[in-house]
This record gives C-alpha cells, structure tokens and sequence, in this order.
C-alpha cells in the first residue's frame, strides 16, 4: 500500500510518495516506510504575498501545474492516502480559497492550511523518524531541537527523540518573506542589518514560547539547510546520500552562511547543487540560519551544555505528512482531473 505527503510552502511544493513496510515499525512505533518517489519543483507560490496578502495568478498557476503532475503520479503509483499541507504563504493569502479548491479539482484532496504548531510538530515527526541516534549521542529523553527554515516561515520545535513535542513557536521569517522585504537583488549593508535585526526580533519573540536553552542538540531541516551544508561538503551536484546526517561544527556553520551572504548572485548561481530557483533567495535564508543558530548555541552555552555541532536532515514535514497519510487515510475522490 502506497502512500504520499505533498508540502507545499512559499518556494517549493514537494511530492514524497511511500510504500508501508507491512510488519514493521518506525523509530517511534508507527508504521515504517520506504522512499519510492521524491519530487521538488520550485513554484514561489508565496511571490509577493508578503507585501499583498494575495497569491498572484501566475503563481497559482506554476503552482496548480505542479500539482496536476504530481496528481498524475499518485494515480500511477496507485497511492491510496494523501497529505496536502499547505503552510506559511497559504496562511497569509487572503484568496487562498482558489488555490484550495484547484488542488481539490486535481488532486481529489483538499490541502489542509497547517497552523505554524502544526507544522513544526509534523517537521519535527518527520526529523526524528529519520534521524540517526549516534550522530546526536543523547539519551531519548533530552530535549533536541528541530529548525525547519522555509520560504515562509521558520518553525522551532523542541522535544525528545521519542517523538514528544514540548514546545514549537513559529516565526514569520523564511528565505522569500526576508529576501522580498530586505535583501532584494544587492543589499546593501544597512539592508542586511535591518534583516538581522528583523530575526532576532522574531527570535525574542519565540524565546517566550520556546525555551532554547533546554536544547541539548540542533537539527536543521529544508532546503536552505541542506544547500549550505552541500556547500560545506564541497559537492559539486545535490547529493542527499552524503547531505542527510551531516555534521557541521559551528564555526563551520557561521563561516558557510557568511560566504552565501557575502556572495553576489553568479557566484551563487555557479554552484552546480543550487537549484536556479532557491539562488536569490538563499542569501536571505543563510542570514536566517547563521541568526538561529548563534542564538540557540548562546543559550545552551548559558546553560552549561553548550551545542557544538549542527545535524543536518534531509528528512522533514513531508516525511511527516507520508506518515500522517499513514496513520490516518485519506483517500483522493475518484472523479479528480488530470488537467489544470
């Protein structure tokens, strides 16, 4: 029995279609499941909405093209649930009921317009599943802390490696939203200075929801995570294989973010795994991450267990969504198009 996940955030809609292991578990009890399609197109559904509060209609429509795709792949993959979250952008537009309502007309699911809770539990689900015990070295009941850094939105969810959220808060702060209000295409310094000062507002903020100095290990989940630690790794394609359970001292970290915000647009673009359609905006979303982490590694040293290194997981919310499909079946309606 087949199952699929589809995220669909500010930058990317993302497909993850799963096979249920019959007689197996995962790490936290539930059924246990095996890749079988993972797919990413970057749509910007969320292009302007931070300034408008609406979804423009080319947008809608790179995005409902995504979708009629991925529709068409559930239906050859013969899946029989489907998790559709849509999440920051879909929150803030005020005609997300168009959008709602092609997925539906495509698809025959109606999205589910997460809470950022919401998301950051499912994030959170969907990171713990996959993480690797030994790369944390902690006992199932200290608290981790899981960043899901999007386009959007960045949800910070702390709980243990039993599955249990303790807290979650989420910022309005993602690689598109502070690209579209700050950086643009050559920020100058003052620029760059009003984004940081806009993160570390947002991350008073969550500080009042979120108690970082709990955290005893970081995750950093998504795409500006995983593309800066490819950076990091020197890879001259995407390879998640090697990406996935990767360690980064924090030195390393702040040093990698630094060269993504200092770097001009073609020195980006020339890195042969960045995606043409996340390279303006990762600019943004390394200042973001070199933010989030300072403050988290701030915290844990005041605690007296200071954080030394960041995990890097290619597993995340869609992960989350395919075992939500899992656990609770929601099957398409039969009489969904194939066309946009």
């Amino acid at each position: 029995m087949k199952v699929a996940g589809i995220d669909c955030g500010t930058n990317t809609i993302r497909l993850l279609i799963s096979e249920i292991l019959p007689g197996r578990v995962n790490a936290l009890g539930g059924p246990a499941l095996r890749d079988c399609v993972r797919e990413m197109r970057v749509v910007r559904l969320g292009a302007g909405v931070d300034k408008t509060g609406r979804f423009n209609p080319q947008a809608l429509q790179r995005t409902l093209d995504a979708v009629a795709e991925y529709a068409q792949l559930c239906r050859a993959h013969e899946v029989v649930s489907i998790r559709f979250a849509a999440t920051s952008a879909t929150r803030d537009a005020e005609n997300r009921d168009i959008f709602i309502d092609g997925v539906y007309r495509l698809l025959g699911v109606r999205p589910q317009v997460i809470s950022g809770e919401q998301e950051a539990l499912t994030s959170f689900t969907g990171a713990v599943c996959a993480v690797d015990r030994s790369d944390l070295d902690l006992a199932e009941d200290a608290p981790v802390i899981a960043v899901d850094l999007g386009g959007g939105s960045t949800e910070l969810a702390l709980g243990t490696l039993r599955g249990e959220l303790l807290s979650s808060f989420s910022m309005d702060v993602g690689s598109v939203r502070m690209h579209e209000r700050h950086l643009g295409a050559n920020p100058a310094a003052a620029a760059i200075a009003a984004a940081r000062a806009d993160v570390q507002a947002f991350l008073d903020t969550a500080e009042m929801h979120v108690d970082l100095a709990a955290a005893h290990a970081l995750i950093g989940l998504a795409g500006t995570v995983t593309s800066i630690t490819a950076k990091w790794l020197g890879l001259d394609v995407y390879d998640s294989q090697r990406i996935h359970g990767a360690k980064m001292s924090i030195s390393q970290v702040q040093e990698t973010c630094q060269w993504f915000i200092d770097a001009n647009l073609a020195q980006r673009k020339a890195l042969g795994f960045m995606h043409p359609g996340r390279a303006d905006v990762i600019q943004a979303g390394a200042l973001i991450w070199q933010e989030v982490v300072q403050r988290v590694v701030q915290r844990s040293k005041e605690a007296g267990h200071e954080i030394s290194h960041v995990v890097t997981s290619e597993h995340d919310i869609l992960d989350g969504l395919a075992l939500w499909a899992a656990n609770e079946l929601q099957s398409p309606v039969g009489n969904c198009s194939s066309k946009g």
